[in-house]
C-alpha cells in the first residue's frame, strides 16, 4: 500500500474536519452525478442551453451563465458541466476554509463555516442542475477573497472586486444588490473615514468603476440587440405577482386597464408570487382584450407601480415575511410558494411533462434522461432526513455576525467587525432583494456560502485571541523533567502511599491551605498521600502546600491544568500508588467523599470513576455554566454512545496505571480528553452522584464561557477522532477478518 508524503499526513491530520467534511461531500456529489444522467434539466435550463449560441439578452435570464455554459458543454456535454459545477462547489467550500483561517478563525470552526455549502443536499441539488447558481456562487466567493484576503483592500482589489461583482450581475441580475454591501465595507473597513478618506475614495472609486465596466457594457449590448435600456429581457412579471398578492383594488385608482390585472381571489385568498408572475401573466390569452394604444408589459408595470405607491408597507411587509422563511427550522413550502420539491432529488426524472427536457437532454447531453434508482433513493433520503442546514443554524449565524458588527465583547476592539459586515451584509441584502420579488428555497441557497462564513468571523471577533495552548509534547518534555528534578531535590526518592491525591496548582494561596487540611489522611483503611502540582505559580502556593504536609512538585512555567495534572499521574505512578485521585485546590468538592469515590474501584467493579454534579447537588453561580455542563454531557453521550451526564467535574478517581497509560495532549481543557481517552481504552467507567460547591477562594482561570466553552468542544471532538475511529477501523477490519460482531 502506498504511504502517503509526510507532510500531506500532516495537513490531513492538522485540517481533520475539512478533510472529513470533504470526503463526504465528494461522496454526495458522485452520487447525484450518477443518479440523474445526463443531469437535472428544469426549464430554465432549456432557455440558457438554447441561448448559448446567440446571446440573446431578450430572455428572462441574463446571459453571463451562457458564456460559462458553452464551453463547458462543448467539452464533455451536459454531464461534463455538472461534473465542473460539483468540482466548483467542492472549490467554494476549500475556499471558504484558508478565508476564514486568514481571518485568524479557528481551525473547527473554519471548517463548520465550510460545512453547509459542502453537504447541503439542496446545494448538491442545484450543482446537478444546469443553472447558474453555482457560477454565481463562485463569483461570491472571488469576491470575499478580494476585500477579505490580504487585509484590508487597496485600489486594485477593489477594483477586482467590482468586475467581479459585475459579473455576478451578468449571471443573476439580483447580483446587481450586491455592489451596496461592498461599498458598504469599503467604507467603514480600517476606519479610514476618519483619518485617510482620500483612501477612501480612491478604493470606493476603483469598485464603482469596475462594476460600472462591466455593467454598462451589458446595458448597451441590451440596447443594441433589444432596441431598449434595460438591465434584462424580462417583462416585471415577477414585480406584478408580488403585487398582485397585496393588492387592495377598491382603494386603488385603477383605470380601463389596469383593472385587468387585479385579481379576481379576494384578499387573504390570493394564490402566491408564483402563481401570477409565471401561469397567469405566462398565459399569452391572459387577461383579455388591452385597451387601444396599450400592452401587457405597460399596463402590468403601470399597476405594479400602484400598488407600491398607495400600498408600500404592505408590500414591504409580504416581502419581509418571504425573507424571514429562509430561516425556518426546516425546509417546508407555504402553500403558495416555489414548490420545495423542485429542489429535492425526485426518484423519478423531474419535469418530464414538458417535451423540451428530453430533446435537451438527447441534444447536449447525448442520452435520455434517466434515473439510477438506488443513488437517487440514497440522495433523497439524506436530504429528506436532515441533510441540509437549519434555517435556525444560519438565522443564528446572522446574529452573531450583527453582534460583532456591533461591537459585542471583544468584537469592539477588533479588525474583524468589519470583516463579518460584509458577508453578512451581502447574505441580507441579496435574499432580502430576491424576497422582494419572490420567495423560493433555490434563492436561499447564496446564503450557504455567506452566513457561516459570516458567522464565524463574528464568533471569533466576539471572543477575541484564541486562550487555547499548544498541545503537549510526549511525556516527559523539558517542563516535566526540570519538575522531576526539583521534585526529587526536595524530596529524594518517594515511595507514595496506595492512595495518592493529585492537586494541580496556580496561584491558589488563597485557597490551598484548608483544603489540604481537611483532605482525610486514610481512606478504606488505606493511607492518602496528597500531591500539589505548582503550575509555574508567582505565589506562596508551594510553600504553604509544604506546610501543610504535602509532597510538592514545582514545574518552572505555567502550561495548564492538564499539563500539572498529567505530570502528577506520572509521578505518582512511578512511586508506586496504586490509586490516583484528583480535587481542585479551591474547596468546590467534598473531600469527605473520597471514600465513596474509591469504593467502586476498590472493591473492584471500575477502574474510573467521576463524580457528577448532575446526579448529586450543586450551586452553580452560572447559567452559561450549568447549560455547557448538560450540552457537553449530550454530546459526549453521542461521541461515545453511553450516557453520561458531567464530563468536567474535578473530583475523580482512577487507577494509576490506567492515568498513566491514557494520552493527554491538552495543557487546559483536559477533563473530557482523560475521560474520553479512558472509555476508548476500554475501562470501566461509573459515575457517582457528588457535591460541587462554589469556589472558596479567586476567580476562575478558564477565560470568558464561550471561550472555554468552545475550546472545549474542539479538544472533546479531537480526543474522539484521535481516540474512537481508529479503534473503530481496526475493528471494522479485525471483524471483516474474523466473522466478529461489533460491541454493543
Amino acid at each position: 500500500m502506498a504511504v502517503l508524503p509526510i507532510p500531506v499526513r500532516h495537513a490531513l491530520r492538522a485540517h481533520w474536519l475539512l478533510v472529513t467534511f470533504l470526503v463526504a461531500s465528494l461522496v454526495l456529489r458522485v452520487l447525484a452525478t450518477v443518479a440523474y444522467r445526463p443531469a437535472i434539466i428544469y426549464t430554465d435550463s432549456v432557455q440558457y442551453l438554447k441561448n448559448m449560441q446567440d446571446l440573446s439578452p431578450a430572455q428572462l435570464n441574463p446571459i453571463g451563465y451562457d458564456f460559462v455554459l458553452k464551453p463547458l458543454v462543448d467539452l464533455g456535454g451536459l454531464t461534463g458541466v455538472v461534473i465542473a459545477q460539483h468540482l466548483a462547489g467542492l472549490a467554494i467550500g476549500v475556499a471558504i476554509y484558508p478565508l476564514a483561517r486568514r481571518l485568524t478563525v479557528y481551525k473547527w470552526l473554519a471548517a463548520l463555516a465550510a460545512a453547509p455549502i459542502l453537504l447541503d443536499a439542496y446545494q448538491v441539488q442545484i450543482e446537478q442542475n444546469i443553472m447558474a447558481e453555482t457560477t454565481f456562487d463562485v463569483l461570491l466567493v472571488g469576491v470575499l477573497w478580494a476585500l477579505l484576503g490580504w487585509g484590508k483592500p487597496g485600489w486594485k482589489r477593489a477594483l477586482l472586486a467590482g468586475l467581479l461583482l459585475g459579473a455576478a450581475f451578468a449571471v443573476r441580475t439580483i447580483g446587481l444588490t450586491l455592489i451596496v454591501a461592498a461599498l458598504l465595507y469599503l467604507v467603514v473597513v480600517g476606519s479610514d473615514w476618519r483619518h485617510h478618506r482620500t483612501r477612501l475614495v480612491l478604493r470606493t472609486a476603483a469598485c464603482l468603476a469596475g462594476f460600472a465596466l462591466v455593467f454598462g457594457a451589458y446595458v448597451n449590448y441590451v440596447h443594441s440587440e433589444t432596441g431598449k435600456w434595460a438591465i434584462s429581457g424580462a417583462e416585471n412579471q415577477v414585480l406584478y405577482g408580488r403585487t398582485a398578492v397585496v393588492a387592495d383594488c377598491a382603494k386603488l385608482p385603477l383605470n380601463e386597464g389596469t383593472k385587468l390585472f387585479c385579481p379576481e381571489e379576494p384578499l387573504g385568498q390570493r394564490l402566491g408570487v408564483d402563481k401570477y408572475a409565471h401561469n397567469r401573466y405566462g398565459d399569452p390569452n391572459w387577461p383579455g382584450p388591452l385597451p387601444p394604444g396599450t400592452t401587457k408589459q405597460e399596463l402590468a408595470q403601470e399597476f405594479s407601480a400602484l400598488v407600491i405607491k398607495h400600498q408600500p408597507f404592505d408590500v414591504a411587509w409580504a416581502a419581509l415575511q418571504d425573507f424571514a422563511k429562509g430561516f425556518a427550522p426546516t425546509r417546508t413550502t407555504s402553500p403558495d410558494d416555489v414548490p420545495l420539491e423542485r429542489w429535492q432529488f425526485q426518484l423519478t426524472y423531474p419535469n418530464l411533462e414538458d417535451p423540451n427536457t428530453a430533446k435537451a437532454a438527447e441534444q447536449w447531453g447525448g442520452m435520455s434522461p434517466h434515473v439510477n434508482h438506488g443513488p437517487a433513493a440514497v440522495l433523497r433520503a439524506y436530504q429528506l432526513n436532515g441533510g441540509y442546514t437549519s434555517g435556525l443554524a444560519l438565522g443564528i449565524a446572522v446574529l452573531i455576525a450583527l453582534a460583532a458588527v456591533a461591537g459585542v465583547g471583544r468584537a469592539k476592539q477588533s479588525r474583524l467587525r468589519s470583516a463579518a459586515l460584509l458577508p453578512v451584509a451581502a447574505g441580507v441584502i441579496l435574499l432580502l432583494g430576491s424576497a422582494a420579488f419572490e420567495f423560493s428555497w433555490r434563492y436561499q441557497l447564496p446564503g450557504l456560502v455567506l452566513f457561516p462564513l459570516a458567522g464565524a468571523i463574528g464568533l471569533r471577533a466576539i471572543l477575541g485571541k484564541d486562550q487555547a495552548r499548544p498541545a503537549l509534547g510526549s511525556y516527559p518534555d523539558q517542563t516535566d523533567s526540570e519538575a522531576l528534578d526539583d521534585f526529587r531535590a526536595r524530596h529524594g526518592e518517594v515511595v507514595f502511599a496506595p492512595i495518592v491525591v493529585v492537586i494541580a496548582a496556580y496561584n491558589e494561596a488563597g485557597g490551598i491551605g484548608p483544603v489540604l487540611a481537611g483532605m482525610p489522611k486514610t481512606c478504606a483503611g488505606l493511607p492518602v498521600d496528597v500531591l500539589v502540582v505548582v503550575d509555574g505559580a508567582e505565589d506562596n502556593t508551594a510553600e504553604i502546600a509544604v506546610a501543610q504536609g504535602a509532597y510538592v512538585c514545582v514545574a518552572p512555567r505555567n502550561r495548564g491544568q492538564g499539563a500539572a495534572l498529567r505530570l502528577g499521574y506520572q509521578l505518582a505512578g512511578q512511586g508506586g500508588a496504586e490509586y490516583v485521585a484528583t480535587t481542585d485546590a479551591d474547596g468546590q468538592y467534598d473531600n469527605d467523599e473520597l471514600d465513596v469515590l474509591l469504593q467502586p474501584i476498590l472493591a473492584g467493579k471500575a477502574d474510573f470513576v467521576t463524580g457528577s454534579r448532575r446526579l448529586g447537588a450543586e450551586d452553580a453561580d452560572s447559567r452559561l455554566r450549568w447549560l455547557g455542563v448538560r450540552v457537553f454531557a449530550a454530546l459526549a453521550s453521542i461521541l461515545t454512545r453511553r450516557r453520561l451526564t458531567d464530563t468536567s467535574f474535578g473530583f475523580r478517581a482512577m487507577r494509576a496505571g490506567l492515568a498513566c497509560k491514557v494520552t493527554l495532549r491538552e495543557p487546559q481543557y483536559q477533563s473530557s480528553e482523560l475521560l474520553l481517552g479512558v472509555l476508548a481504552s476500554g475501562a470501566r467507567v461509573v459515575e457517582l452522584p457528588m457535591t460541587m460547591r462554589r469556589r472558596g477562594d479567586g476567580t476562575s482561570k478558564k477565560g470568558p464561557g464561550l471561550v472555554y466553552g468552545a475550546n472545549y468542544a474542539r479538544v472533546m471532538t479531537t480526543t474522539w477522532w484521535r481516540e474512537y475511529v481508529p479503534r473503530t477501523v481496526r475493528f471494522g477490519r479485525r471483524a471483516r477478518e474474523s466473522g466478529a460482531r461489533p460491541p454493543a
